[in-house]
């Protein structure tokens, strides 16, 4: 029967091998977010637009996006790159922009659900003072929009939270590659590999948690 043991990770360890790995775990989420919102509610407003020349190209990137699992993203933009660049770009760099591609297809469907959620109505009245459809989708819809999908958009962070272990694949120092690194470096695999779902539950579980409150608070203020 296999003893496990856990006492080799002191703070000197969870310093040297984890926080580096946490700290870009949670960059890449902060910034995949950020990014994929503001892309994703520009594709959003593509295919709302109501013209095919915005509506389809945005449809395609969308739908295409969504069809391709997001390891096979993170190798092929890795890969694919440094051969039309002719140089290479670095895991890391690799991973953020890869990230941002691939969230602002789910975001943008999350904006566009949100966005449709709002009533015609409030649509007509800012038309109706002489809003243009820029000035009303600013000013009205989107930030109504954004109150109403704010707990999907975190439940979708979380997410991209989990996925972000999955830069493994290009090499890239993530949280679990901390864990990884300190398991082969002590020779405790098992230990670290166990430690680390722990980890990425506690974290998970308490946004999660988090988001609940909130959902509960704005469907009050509706």
């Amino acid at each position: 029967m296999m003893n496990l043991d856990f006492s080799f990770y002191d703070w000197g360890v969870i310093s040297n091998y984890v926080l580096k790995g946490f700290y870009f775990s949670v960059f890449l989420t902060v910034v995949a977010t950020l990014g994929g919102i503001v892309f994703g509610t520009v594709l959003a407003l593509m295919r709302l637009s109501g013209k095919k020349w915005l509506d389809v190209p945005a449809a395609i990137y969308v739908n295409g996006m969504r069809s391709i699992p997001l390891v096979m993203v993170i190798l092929g933009f890795f890969l694919l790159v440094p051969f039309v660049i002719g140089r290479p770009i670095g895991a890391e760099y690799s991973a953020v922009i890869t990230f941002i591609a691939f969230e602002a297809a789910y975001f943008s469907e999350i904006m566009r659900a949100g966005i449709q959620s709002i009533p015609r109505g409030q649509v007509f009245a800012g038309q109706a003072v002489g809003m243009s459809y820029g000035q009303n989708m600013r000013l009205v819809i989107l930030p109504q929009a954004f109150r109403n999908m704010l707990p999907v958009l975190l439940t979708q962070t979380i997410i991209l939270f989990q996925d972000t272990s999955l830069v493994y694949a290009i090499g890239a120092y993530d949280l679990l590659k901390g864990f990884e690194t300190s398991g082969k470096n002590f020779g405790r695999p098992v230990e670290s590999y166990l430690l680390a779902a722990v980890v990425y539950f506690i974290i998970c579980y308490s946004l999660s948690y988090v988001v609940k409150r909130l959902h509960k608070k704005i469907a009050i203020i509706r």
